[in-house]
Order: structure tokens, then C-alpha cells, then sequence
């Protein structure tokens, strides 16, 4: 893994050198929990949670209100599933070397561990307890495997990160949320999608696509009677200029109906106020009798309860044309609406910060509470609301308070958005185009991975912030319309800085293919090299290599690292190019953009492996 670190030490500050040293030897010395998916089991007896950053599951018994046990795993744990008998649980884990460990319950061990691919991320069991469906996250793929002896099935492409799946009730269909859209920026529409697999052929049947804007899909599940699929998701406003945040100007934050049975939108709701956001909505799921609909609000720590008969009833007065409450009067109005669940939905506020996976059992919901290391616990009936501590309190070191920070959507006006809004809450991409007013107006550009922005100066497209930490404050005070505490902008600058590039699913055994080595050569020959240089693939100057266009025809471009460019489509500073091949023959006819334009088939596809090798 690629763990180069370089801090900028100009004028003798060494502030953000010590911050990240203290942190280090704090956040070694005492670690997080970082709970982040609770299971119930069928009684509502116990929950299984999920904690993410601590290499355990903790068994929690709802009656006591207590940890009664904990099992320790051999990597992080990112989801889990019960068996159907409750004997088992089925857990993902592992990065670049993805797994499936099985738990079995009665001894509290991991009796086996099935290798599977690149970041799994969820994980659905089909009724007969044979067959995990894994989401493959950085694979965009999900792999069915044989619990019984350990084997591939089938593994299904899907659309681009998938991240969350849902089984049909008689297994026949399996619903995937994927994180990111796919495909070009510069066009009128951009949305991430919903796979359906049929899993009896083992194939996509359908691929639903969301609302134009469409971003960050964090889960997917479906009503107790199968007819219904809930999705939350971030409905960005990107084609319109940043100029204010309020009514949602920017980002709104949205959950989507799918009819299961005959797999098309139904519809898609806000889940903000009109003067008040409910940013990066997380999980979502259905009470026990079916009357409610719960999801998790980890930007705001919150939950919405929401009627779930009474909002189908407005979806359906608004798709026959009648007026639902003045604003609403067709189902093309219901995604603009912030009114829409005005009056049937209840916003509760938690005591923890950054509440992620939820699950209900009784009439309790559950909320795995990330960076506070607590369960949130909230009567349905009463709303009474108790956060209940997972382990010691550890110090909050500066990389994690601006962890907590950058997700952190309480810090904007009004509550619309955190960072993690379009960067993900890795600081990654969101597949879209903005326009950014910090190179003037009417010139959207492409999101950009933070992920070593502070190693890389200058930042931006056009290179027009000297540095990263002048972005991050621009940031807040311009995307955020606040004006925070300088110690929150370092911290912000801490984690940043810590970011990690996560090994390419490229890569063979963790080494450069045949073919990637061979793409090294070219690269170099192609004259690529010459300003993608050094162990971050650029040096730091900016040039005029014939990709812009329009106003910025005659621009100069700050020369981008390389590292993680497999994760970063679309390409370009506009986002016109779809893939790697695009940049290097479409958008480079007169090989200003290096000299590929005489390179062989063969020799593009050895140069395409290494450049998403890196």
C-alpha cells in the first residue's frame, strides 16, 4: 500500500506536523470502536454489532441494555447478515483482501473464512441459508457464493460501487444500491442506479436509475410484504451555480420508492425541512408491523420516523394529479418538494454523532452511533431517546475529530451538507460536475478526490488555491456558508492529510500485471511521465495540454496525481471522458495530452492497465 506522507512545514509552522504526530500516538494507544451496522436477531433479543474499526463484533442484549460478549475477527468488519435459522453470522470484511467469515453463534468463533473480492461492503442470505450475495465494492460486482463448500457461484456486474443489498421475500430478487453514477459528467443527466438481480439466472434484470442528481446511495430495503424498495440517497442540484444553500440550493437529501413487483421509480421524497436539511440520510428501514419507516440522518444525528401508509397515500393523490398539500399537485413535483412529509414525519435528534446503521427490534430502533462509539436506542411509541456507551470513552484525537468533523453537516448553514456530501465520507468523488464559484461562474468542474490535495499543491482544476488548507477553509466558508474555529480547519487538515490510497483491484497479488508493466514502459515513452513524475505522479506545475474548452480552451491545468486514478472517473476537468481509453484517444487527437496517438491497441490497453494500476 501506498504510504508516502509529506507535510508542508513552510515558514517553520509545524502545527499541522505535531497535530498529526499527537494523533497518531493517541489514536494507536487507545482506537475507536466506529460502530457502524447493527443486526437484530428474530426475537429482538440481541443485537450483533458491527464495529467497524476495532476488528469485533459486540453481542448486545436488548433487555439489560447491555455488551454481554464480544468476538474478535481476523480483519475489520464492514456488514453482516444472520443466517435464517440464527445459528450463524455472516460477516464481511477486509479491503483489496475482501472475505466472508462465518461466526457461528452457540461458540462465539469464527469456524471458517471464504476469501471473496476487493472491499465487500454488504451481504444478503438467501431464504434457504445456502447462498451469500456479497457486494464487491471496488470489484462493481456481486459474487454469489455456496456457504457449504466455500464457492463461486456466479459473480453479477453491476452499475458502480455497489454498497447495500436487500433480498425478496422468496429470495427470487436481490435489490443493490449502488454509491456512485456511472458514466460521463458533462451531459443533462447523472445518477447513480439500483441493480436488480434476478437470482435464479444470476443476472442484472434491471437497472433502475434514480432522479437526475442522484448520488451517495447508502441503503436499500424492502417493505414486510416485498412490494416496496426504499433507497436513501443525496439528491444534488449540480446544475445550477453555488451561490446560497438555502431551500436546498446545493445538495437535498432524499429517499426513492421502487415498486419491487414491477421494478420501475415510483416516486422520490425529501426527507429536509424548508428552511432545515436532514443531510447524508445513511440507512433506512420498516417497524415491525410495517407502519414505519425509520432512517438514519449521520450528518445531522438524527432519525426520521415516517408514516409509511400516509406518505404512499400522498404519492398516490399526487401521480392521479390532485393537489397534495399546495406544492405538490402531479408526481413530477414530489422530488422538489421540502413539504412533502410535512405532518407524517417525527425528526428525533441523538445524543451520539453520526449515526449509520440502524435496526429495529420490538419497538425500539437502534442506531449505530460512528464517532461517539454509543447505540442510540428510541422508543418508537414514546420517541424517548438513550445513547448507551459501547466501551470506554477514548480522547478525540485530531484526525478523528476532523473525521467526525468532515461529515459533520451540523457545522453548515442550515444542516444541508457535510463535506462528505460530495466527497464521500472517504474524501473521495461523487461522479458529478459543480460550479464552484471559486474560478468564476457558469464553468462547472469536475469533483475532485481530496486524497493527497494537502501533498499536491496547488489544488483545484485550474490550480487557483495555492494550497489545500486555503481550500479547506474556503470550503467552509463558501460551500458550507460558515465561518468556523480555525482548530475545526485543522483538524479537517489532519485527517486529510492521513488519507490512504487503497490498492487498486488492478493489481495481481498486490504487484503490477504483465501488462501493467508493460503500460509502465510506454508511459514513460509516451512522454507521460515527463509531468506525472516522482512517487505522486505529478509535479506540481500546470500546462495548456490542449483539454479545454470553450472559455478554457487557452487554460492552463494543474497536473493531477495519479494514485487512485481507477476510483476518480469520470476524467478530465469537465468530466466528458467515461474512461481512461477516452483521455488518452478521443480527447487527445493531437497528442498534446502525451503521444498516444500512434500507439498500438495492445499498447493503450497495457497503458490504460498501469494508469489504473496506481
Amino acid at each position: 500500500m501506498y504510504k508516502h506522507i509529506s507535510l508542508n512545514t513552510k515558514n517553520g509552522n509545524l502545527a499541522p506536523l505535531l497535530l498529526l504526530i499527537l494523533s497518531a500516538l493517541i489514536g494507536s494507544a487507545w482506537g475507536y470502536l466506529s460502530p457502524s451496522i447493527v443486526v437484530s436477531d428474530a426475537a429482538g433479543s440481541k443485537l450483533y454489532i458491527i464495529e467497524s474499526t476495532a476488528g469485533r463484533i459486540d453481542i448486545f442484549d436488548t433487555s439489560t441494555n447491555t455488551v454481554e460478549s464480544a468476538i474478535t475477527l481476523p480483519d475489520n468488519p464492514s456488514a453482516a447478515a444472520l443466517t435464517p435459522d440464527g445459528n450463524k453470522l455472516i460477516v464481511t470484511a477486509g479491503d483489496e483482501d475482501g472475505k466472508l467469515i462465518i461466526v457461528d453463534l452457540a461458540s462465539k468463533r469464527v469456524v471458517r473464512t471464504i476469501a471473496v473480492g476487493h472491499t465487500p461492503t454488504a451481504v444478503s442470505i438467501s431464504p434457504d441459508g445456502k447462498t451469500a450475495y456479497v457486494c464487491q465494492c471496488f470489484n462493481d460486482s456481486v459474487v454469489a457464493v455456496d456457504l457449504q463448500n466455500g464457492n463461486t457461484i456466479a459473480e453479477i456486474n453491476v452499475s458502480r460501487q455497489p454498497v447495500s443489498s436487500q433480498l425478496s421475500p422468496d429470495g427470487k430478487r436481490l435489490f443493490v444500491a449502488n454509491l456512485l453514477p456511472k458514466g460521463a459528467a458533462d451531459g443533462d443527466y447523472a445518477a447513480a442506479a439500483v441493480s436488480v438481480i434476478d437470482t435464479v439466472d444470476k443476472r442484472v434484470l434491471k437497472t433502475i436509475q434514480l432522479p437526475n442528481g442522484s448520488i451517495i446511495l447508502r441503503d436499500v430495503t424492502l417493505s414486510k410484504d416485498g412490494k416496496f424498495a426504499y433507497v436513501t440517497h443525496i439528491l444534488a442540484r449540480y446544475q445550477i451555480p453555488t451561490t446560497q444553500l438555502e431551500r436546498g440550493w446545493i445538495n437535498t437529501n432524499a429517499l426513492s420508492i421502487i415498486d419491487a413487483e414491477n421494478l420501475t421509480l415510483l416516486n422520490t421524497v425529501l426527507l429536509d425541512d424548508v428552511d432545515l436539511g436532514a443531510a447524508n440520510p445513511w440507512a433506512v428501514a420498516c417497524s415491525t408491523d410495517g407502519k414505519t419507516l425509520c432512517v438514519s440522518h449521520a450528518g445531522t444525528d438524527e432519525i426520521s420516523l415516517i408514516d409509511r401508509a400516509a406518505m404512499h397515500e400522498r404519492l398516490t393523490l399526487a401521480a392521479s394529479g390532485k393537489d397534495v398539500n399546495g406544492v405538490s399537485k402531479s408526481a413530477e413535483d414530489v422530488p422538489n418538494d421540502l413539504s412533502f412529509l410535512m405532518g407524517i414525519r417525527k425528526r428525533i435528534k441523538l445524543d451520539g454523532k453520526g449515526p449509520r446503521g440502524i435496526a429495529i427490534a420490538g419497538n425500539t430502533v437502534y442506531a449505530a452511533e460512528y464517532f461517539s462509539d454509543s447505540l442510540a436506542a428510541v422508543d418508537l411509541t414514546s420517541n424517548h431517546v438513550n445513547s448507551i456507551a459501547l466501551g470506554p470513552k477514548a480522547p478525540l484525537t485530531a484526525i478523528r475529530r476532523g473525521q467526525m468533523l468532515f461529515n459533520d453537516a451540523t457545522i453548515c448553514f442550515q444542516q444541508w451538507q457535510s463535506c462528505g456530501s460530495c466527497h464521500g465520507d472517504d474524501g473521495r468523488v461523487d461522479g458529478l460536475n459543480w460550479d464552484l464559484l471559486n474560478d468564476g461562474i457558469g464553468n462547472p468542474k469536475n469533483t475532485k478526490s481530496l486524497l493527497l490535495s494537502h501533498q499536491t499543491p496547488p489544488v483545484m482544476a485550474l490550480g487557483v488555491r495555492d494550497r489545500a488548507e486555503t481550500a479547506v477553509r474556503a470550503g467552509m466558508k463558501y460551500i458550507q456558508f460558515m465561518q468556523r474555529p480555525e482548530q475545526e480547519a485543522q483538524a479537517m487538515d489532519a485527517y486529510l492529510t492521513s488519507l490512504k490510497p487503497v490498492p487498486s483491484p488492478y493489481l495481481e497479488d498486490g504487484q503490477l500485471s504483465a501488462s501493467a508493466l508493460r503500460g509502465k514502459y510506454v508511459f514513460i515513452e509516451a512522454g507521460c511521465a515527463d509531468c506525472h513524475a516522482g512517487p505522486l505522479y505529478t509535479n506540481g506545475k500546470s500546462y495548456n495540454v490542449g483539454t479545454g474548452r470553450n472559455r478554457h480552451a487557452d487554460d492552463k491545468f494543474d497536473t493531477p496525481t495519479l494514485i487512485e486514478l481507477w476510483r476518480t472517473a469520470p476524467y478530465l476537468y469537465d468530466g466528458r471522458a467515461q474512461t481512461l481509453r477516452d483521455v488518452l484517444t478521443t480527447h487527445n487527437p493531437t497528442d498534446r495530452h502525451g503521444s498516444t496517438k500512434d500507439l498500438s491497441e495492445k499498447e493503450l490497453s497495457d497503458l490504460e492497465t498501469f494508469l489504473l494500476s496506481l
